[in-house]
Parts: structure tokens; C-alpha cells; sequence
């Protein structure tokens, strides 16, 4: 089994050693790493509350999921890391505008500290078809 780096141009740059995406399974799933509220064209944080920090993740999760071959409507598990879980009403807002139809499996979990201390960061697996 062989594995891919995936590229993203319209999705920030990985902040440290590692790669946005990561194909495998014949070329059939897709790894995402955790994106956060980066903006892709200046690299500047998206300040706001859950709500657009959340809007922000999962239009970056977008922009990988394109570059891998797949798309949003393909994701089959995502993993939501919460800063404060009294957030998780205002995050699941901004998460169902995004997954309208057959939403994936989802874990939420607190997380004592994310990258940059930003309120949310969701990773997923998909399905490229």
C-alpha cells in the first residue's frame, strides 16, 4: 500500500512538519491533518466566536478535500477538538450549514490547549471517489 501527500493551494500552509492530506487505500480515502480558523491568503488567525471560527475550519477542510480528489459530501468520519465544550452548540451551528445530507460520524472532544490557541480544529477522513 502506497501513501500521497496532498498539496492544497487555497488552504493554509502546514505549521509545522507534516501534510495537510494524506492519500491511501489504493487512492480511495483521504487523512486530513487539523485544520484551524487560518486565513489561506494572509496566514492571519480568524478571530470571531465559534461560529466563524468553525465556518473558517471547514471551508479549510474544503480546499483539501478539493486538492485530494474528494469533497465535503464524501467525508465519512470527522474528529472536532474544542477549546471549551460549551462551545459545541455554536460549532454544531456552523458544522450542519456544512453538512447538510448524510452527515459522517463525528467525535467532539475538550481539548486543554489547540495549535495557536484557537477555539476549534476538525480533522476528517474521506472517501475519494
Amino acid at each position: 500500500m502506497t501513501k500521497q501527500t496532498v498539496h492544497a493551494e487555497g488552504a493554509p500552509e502546514a505549521i509545522g512538519p507534516y501534510s495537510q492530506a494524506v492519500l491511501t487505500g489504493g487512492g480511495n480515502l483521504v487523512f486530513t491533518a487539523g485544520q484551524i480558523p487560518m486565513d489561506p491568503d494572509t496566514g492571519t488567525l480568524v478571530g470571531g466566536d465559534i461560529n466563524v471560527q468553525t465556518r473558517r475550519v471547514l471551508l479549510n477542510l474544503q480546499e483539501v478535500l478539493r486538492a485530494a480528489g474528494s469533497g465535503l459530501e464524501y467525508v465519512i468520519k470527522t474528529t472536532v477538538f474544542l477549546k471549551n465544550m460549551d462551545d459545541f452548540q455554536g460549532m454544531n451551528e456552523a458544522y450542519a450549514a456544512f453538512f447538510t445530507e448524510n452527515p459522517p460520524a463525528r467525535s467532539a472532544v475538550e481539548a486543554a490547549r489547540l495549535p495557536r490557541d484557537v477555539l476549534v480544529e476538525i480533522e476528517c477522513v474521506a472517501l475519494v471517489p
